[in-house]
């Protein structure tokens, strides 16, 4: 067994194809998208048993002159790491990933897996994936809902919003949402030349979900499908909205798509267990997953980057009080660094 970088991308995406627990991150067109929209590294291994691919792990080498250098499986994204179905294997890939790192002058690996791997590997395990295995048609998924979460549709049907879903057309509608959102969290937001090139790599797996009220976008949505599942990993609605519940209106239709694209399961994506988002995603039966990001630490320690860390609590006040064009401008640049 030798691991290599070389490999196609027709060889690849039949290795992730044929492995039950590959995501739908794994497959090789996400390269694409970390290379165009952010113009980082990037280090695709595979293991090799003769003319066979037996085990893969995607990575990104990220620089930051905040948070120094690591290689990260996948950055920005909820899952990743290291796929192969003899644990050697897997071990073979991660020590050639941290060698690399170390040549990189990365502080760590971080692997961002669903379940644990590596027992001997530090791991962080502070998100959880929400998930619901979805009805066969709308009348039984509705019947299976929340009483509470019923009528925040209804309510949301008699505020004269409309819901609106394709590609790339919308994109400029979710964006305007998707940006005043993340200013009001106090976080930055990603470049729209992200989502467009996610729409440009899977236009047939990425749909944009826009509700309006009088015209205007005020909740918004990007999901993305792989296999029977489908995840909504971006939403955002702008908080006048919300005592129309146009965020739940939102997440009817996109739930409603996924039934009628026979998926079997919907994913709201990653939560911080307890907070507000989590609590949003458990009232329509999502059940909590605990997800492992695990790390090969070659200095320091294991990081946290999160927004909750008191040491960027300033920073996100301050982030807060800009006005949005200027969060706008600015946030691409700073969360291209950010994984």
């Amino acid at each position: 067994m030798i691991i290599t970088t070389h490999a196609s991308e027709a060889e690849w995406d039949a290795f992730v194809e044929q492995t039950p627990d590959a995501t739908g991150y794994h497959v090789w067109r996400w390269r694409r998208v970390m290379e165009n929209a952010f113009g980082h590294q990037t280090l695709y291994l595979a293991a090799r048993d003769g003319d066979s691919i037996v085990g893969i792990l995607p990575t990104v080498v990220m620089k930051s002159w905040l948070f120094g250098r690591s290689l990260v499986s996948l950055p920005f994204l909820n899952y990743g790491g290291v796929i192969a179905p003899d644990d050697d294997v897997r071990r073979a890939l991660v020590d050639h990933a941290a060698t690399r790192a170390s040549e990189e002058r990365a502080a760590h690996l971080e692997l961002r897996h669903i379940v644990r791997r590596f027992d001997d590997c530090p791991v962080k395990q502070h998100k959880v994936t929400m998930r619901l295995q979805l009805a066969a048609n709308e009348a039984d998924a509705w019947n299976a809902l929340d009483r509470k979460v019923r009528n925040q549709i209804k309510k949301a049907q008699k505020s004269e919003l409309t819901v609106y879903d394709g590609g790339a057309e919308l994109l400029d509608d979710f964006y305007r949402v998707f940006a005043e959102n993340m200013r009001d969290l106090g976080t930055p937001v990603y470049s729209r030349r992200f989502f467009a090139e996610v729409l440009a790599q899977f236009p047939a797996a990425a749909r944009v979900f826009v509700v309006r009220l009088g015209g205007e976008p005020v909740a918004a949505a990007i999901s993305y499908s792989f296999r029977d599942t489908l995840e909504v990993p971006w939403a955002s609605s702008l908080r006048s909205s919300r005592p129309l519940c146009a965020n739940t209106l939102l997440y009817w239709h996109v739930m409603l798509h996924a039934i009628a694209e026979g998926r079997a399961t919907f994913d709201f994506g990653r939560s911080t267990p307890g907070d507000g988002p989590f609590q949003f995603k458990r009232q329509w039966g999502a059940e909590p997953s605990t997800l492992a990001w695990e790390y090969r630490i070659l200095e320091g320690g294991v990081p946290d980057h999160s927004p909750s860390n008191p040491k960027f609590q300033m920073a996100v006040a301050m982030w807060k009080r800009l006005p949005v064009p200027v969060a706008t401008w600015l946030g691409p640049s700073i969360v291209r660094s950010i994984p």
